[in-house]
């Protein structure tokens, strides 16, 4: 039996399309499907699958307007962003264009065999569970890697983004992928118990929060499936006396205000030295102020409206029981709807929910520390993993630290941010696990031995 999933403008409430999901039948011939077509690809050459990424890049290129327009409509960033993110999408498919061949080459290894290597063979077909922040990106950054390895994919994107979930499917037909080497299925949490549980299923890739990551995690466990999860943040931005902010301020500014705040791996926690924290809280406050917010679509909008009014009541109620604990506000805290107004929270205890929880949301908690040594100490007080940022003219300093960060990440003069020539996932409650570069592509492959003896 089907339901009815309904998009929702969040800049105006507006409804935008209705969809019905999946029945159990339609699940079941997907699957059949999707095994028919992983036994035809898994025997296609890799040079034909890298040629069907130059295709994909292409078709990204010349519907990069009409793509980011869809992710606008349905999830609120503003349009410039949206843009960013279907070209990040092309570099994504050139990237493993050039370098799959590589990446799944067999590895010789010396032995006392005759010959021994180590053969990267595909899985099978691999379930992807994905969010609406990033509605291309974040789907294309775990499917190329694992189509182009030989496997097959089924996505269950997020409700909200349901239009951008059917356009990408709608690409792989387009770039010639075979039918069934990637499709969208339609369905409720409850389905997605019972596909982990189907043994067509190889493995399980979930990128969304904490909870839904040891759910997902419990489930595959119990049938021996693998996971790959990439889970919340509270990456800490290090501020540190001598920091350039002329230079990187902007940055800094973007780290936690792109997309509205709404990124795992934003700035959530400001950590800022005594002796620069009066000058860079005057900048940051200027800096926020001077965003524009408005119509997605406008091109003169810079910051976007969150992607429901659920998450905007969340945020709301962090900041307020913050508060209550002791931060000042020192600008924004006004909701409307889905619009969050950029908010800048001083006064930061350890115990607060902006400290210790993820805001996922236009809010920049700003501590004050006393040095470099007790910067990188409360920066590594989180449960999660993801990346810390640190700004500084000393490299060396910098340098000295990388050791004492448990992260995933560590970027010194740039935000943390993910990039297809490198390997992107957390630690802790963030989650396990490698998206991109070579360590991706190789996420989702039986890396079997081989020995041979004439």
């Amino acid at each position: 039996m089907s339901t009815i999933i309904k998009t929702v403008n969040p800049f105006n409430n507006k409804p935008i399309k209705e969809y019905e999901t999946h029945t159990s039948e339609q699940l079941t011939r997907i699957l059949e499907n999707s095994k028919k077509a992983f036994h035809t690809w898994r025997q296609t050459a890799i040079k034909e699958r890298c040629r069907l990424l130059i295709n994909m890049a292409q078709i990204l290129e010349d519907d990069k307007e009409d793509l980011a327009k869809l992710i606008t409509l349905e999830m609120g960033k503003p349009l410039a962003e949206s843009l960013s993110e279907i070209e990040k999408c092309v570099t994504l498919c050139d990237f493993y264009a050039t370098n799959a061949d590589d990446f799944l080459a067999d590895e010789l290894i010396d032995t006392d065999a005759t010959e021994s290597f180590i053969s990267y063979d595909p899985l099978g077909i691999i379930l992807a569970i994905m969010p609406w922040n990033y509605p291309f990106w974040q789907v294309l950054r775990f499917a190329i890697p694992t189509l182009t390895a030989g496997n097959t994919a089924l996505l269950k994107h997020a409700s909200n983004v349901t239009g951008c979930a059917l356009a990408i499917e709608k690409l792989f037909e387009r770039a010639g992928y075979p039918q069934g080497c990637f499709t969208t299925i339609l369905v409720n949490h409850d389905a997605v118990e019972k596909l982990i549980a189907n043994d067509l299923i190889k493995a399980v890739t979930l990128t969304g929060s904490e909870q839904a990551g040891k759910a997902i995690a419990s489930t595959a466990g119990k049938h021996l499936k693998k996971t790959v999860l990439e889970l919340g943040g509270s990456n800490a931005c290090v501020v540190l006396d001598d920091a350039d902010l002329d230079k990187y301020m902007d940055t800094i500014v973007n780290a936690r205000m792109q997309n509205a705040g709404q990124s795992c791996i934003a700035a959530k926690r400001f950590i800022v030295t005594e002796n620069i924290y009066d000058e860079f809280l005057k900048r940051f406050k200027d800096k926020v102020a001077a965003l524009k917010f408005g119509d997605p679509m406008n091109n003169q909008t810079t910051i976007g409206t969150l992607a429901r009014a659920d998450l905007a009541d969340i945020l709301k109620k962090q900041i307020d029981d913050s508060v209550a604990l002791g931060a000042t506000v020192v600008s924004g805290n006004k909701q409307d709807h889905a619009f969050f107004e950029p908010t800048i929270l001083t006064e930061i205890t350890s115990d607060m929910p902006v400290f210790k929880e993820e805001t996922f949301g236009p809010v920049a908690p700003i501590m004050k520390v006393k040095d470099a040594e007790t910067a990188f100490k409360v920066a590594s007080e989180t449960r999660f993993g993801l990346g810390t940022m640190v700004f500084t003219q000393s490299i060396d300093t910098a340098q000295g630290y990388i050791d004492s960060i448990e992260d995933g990440a560590y970027f010194v003069n740039e935000l943390v941010k993910s990039d297809a020539r490198l390997p992107f996932g957390g630690t802790k409650a963030s989650g396990y696990g490698r998206e991109l570069s070579k360590e991706g592509i190789h996420e989702f492959v039986n890396r079997k031995t081989v020995f041979i003896n004439h």
